[in-house]
């Protein structure tokens, strides 16, 4: 046994070993170089109206050149009433794809998967940024937001839809479904924010129909050779742990997704719900078969160590947030050392800016306590 080998072992505590150069093979077809997935992080760095900026380019392509196996771009909104935030990028028209297809080509000169995560805020669409009422599955009185009625509904499953097929034509090799953190697909996915009386709301089975149509109308579009995702919040935002492992196994069986992107928040952490607090939260997700989909997880993985005790769990890739921030090329860093550790917070200004980040990425980023320094 190698000096390495050893290393990981005891990194792990876990006689498998975890090749993290392994190349990911999707049912669609797709292979992924490696492990590492950089996770669709909001920057506020694109034009207002949803193009491509200059910034956000960098900042993505520069973490395709740090060997991240698959580069999936920040929510894209797939209706203009559906940006959660400035700077947004957008997908929700033709005028896109310019600037989203010099994006691909670079992502893809350093072979690395180009992936767009299509995204609606609903409630959650400032009203001073959208310009009218947000729109929810029901009336919400908290966020002021509207009900979509019937027909607005299944425009929003059909752009979500033409979204997909705007993301193929602009280059991108594959679509991530946002089904979490309480944005508007979660929301009918929430018995808590789904009150509505038709074929959207009532059982769990009508509350995620419009994420299985979305499903089957990307796929039947863009072929079976297409890249398919859906991100999936664990618990939390008006969801329940049991109901989401219960959409998790209906995905697997549809045989139509090629990997789930579960959003634990915190990959180490127990559940927040009491009767599920015998095991851990990954526990509950990893314990379920995924047959040939593959299952990456994001939250609170930050070092080298956290990678392999990851990786030795039953998940199949790691997605990376905010140590993909402070280091454009975590992977290759984790790859040639096994016990690397991010720097030491705050990041100065001058540092972020050598990392990617623009200055209106950073403005943002001084929102996280402890995060941005002089």
């Amino acid at each position: 046994m190698t000096l390495l080998q050893s290393l990981l072992e005891q990194l792990s505590g876990s006689s498998i070993m975890i090749n993290l150069k392994d190349e990911i093979k999707f049912p669609c077809g797709l292979s992924m170089k490696n492990r590492f997935m950089l996770a669709p992080l909001t920057n506020t760095q694109s034009h207002e109206n949803g193009i491509l900026s200059e910034d956000e380019f960098n900042w993505l392509t520069m973490r395709a050149k740090g060997n991240f196996g698959l580069t999936m771009s920040c929510a894209s909104h797939v209706q203009s009433i559906g940006k959660g935030f400035h700077g947004q990028l957008g997908i929700f028209g033709d005028e896109h794809i310019e600037g989203l297809k010099r994006l691909t080509d670079k992502i893809k000169s350093y072979e690395s998967l180009a992936v767009a995560q299509l995204h609606h805020a609903g409630m959650k669409s400032p009203k001073d940024i959208i310009g009218e009422q947000p729109v929810c599955p029901s009336d919400d009185n908290k966020t002021n937001s509207r009900a979509l009625k019937l027909d607005e509904v299944k425009r929003l499953r059909d752009n979500f839809i033409e979204a997909g097929v705007r993301a193929k034509k602009s280059g991108y090799e594959g679509v991530e479904i946002h089904g979490a953190h309480g944005y508007i697909l979660c929301q009918f996915l929430s018995s808590k924010f789904n009150k509505r009386e038709d074929e959207y709301g009532g059982s769990l089975e009508n509350r995620s129909r419009i994420i299985f149509e979305i499903i089957d109308g990307i796929r039947d579009e863009c072929g079976s050779q297409f890249l398919l995702g859906v991100r999936l919040s664990a618990e939390r935002f008006g969801i329940k742990l049991g109901e989401t492992k219960e959409i998790c196994k209906k995905l697997i069986n549809t045989n139509k997704i090629d990997f789930l992107d579960i959003s634990l928040w915190d990959s180490f952490k127990k559940p927040e719900e009491e009767e599920h607090t015998e095991k851990s939260l990954l526990e509950h997700y990893t314990e379920l078969d995924f047959k040939d989909v593959q299952l990456t997880v994001a939250g609170n993985i930050r070092t080298g160590k956290n990678v392999y005790e990851i990786l030795n769990n039953k998940v199949d890739f790691v997605t990376i947030g905010r140590a993909a921030i402070l280091h454009h090329d975590f992977p290759e860093r984790v790859i040639k050392n096994p016990n690397f550790k991010p720097i030491d917070l705050p990041a100065s200004r001058s540092y972020l800016n050598k990392e990617g980040l623009s200055d209106k990425f950073i403005e943002y980023m001084g929102n996280w306590p402890g995060f941005v320094g002089k």
